[in-house]
């Protein structure tokens, strides 16, 4: 499976890069945390836990106490593809996480951004 890679991958070697593409734009990791609490359901504390873990994605996501029904809103095409039409469960949710990071970036309200 070619996206089998990305879930062996730790989430504190991507972490860095969605922190990045928000600075980039003006916007902070507290706003990156903010996103990544809203979607997982995670505390700081446990968000800041699997970084130093170095969870792969697959174990981060399996392990969010609380995804958001909301996630579902996410819509859009990140990477060239359609975030409604992945069927396969995990790559969905990297990819809604990709999609709230680029709109972060892209400077859409925070409250758009969690869907409130």
């Amino acid at each position: 499976m070619a996206g089998h890679r990305i879930y062996t991958t730790s989430f504190a070697s991507v972490y860095p890069h969605y922190v990045a593409k928000a600075e980039r734009k003006g916007r902070t990791k507290a706003d990156v945390d903010e996103i990544i609490r809203w979607l997982t359901g995670l505390t700081q504390d446990q968000l800041d836990a699997h970084l130093e873990a170095k969870t792969t994605f697959e174990n981060f996501f399996a392990e969010a106490p609380s995804m958001r029904p909301e996630r579902a809103q996410i819509s859009g095409v990140i990477c060239g593809v359609r975030i409604e039409n992945i069927e396969e469960p995990l790559m969905r949710e990297i990819r809604y996480l990709d999609k709230l990071v680029e709109e972060l970036a892209r400077g859409r309200p925070m409250a758009k951004i969690l869907r409130a």
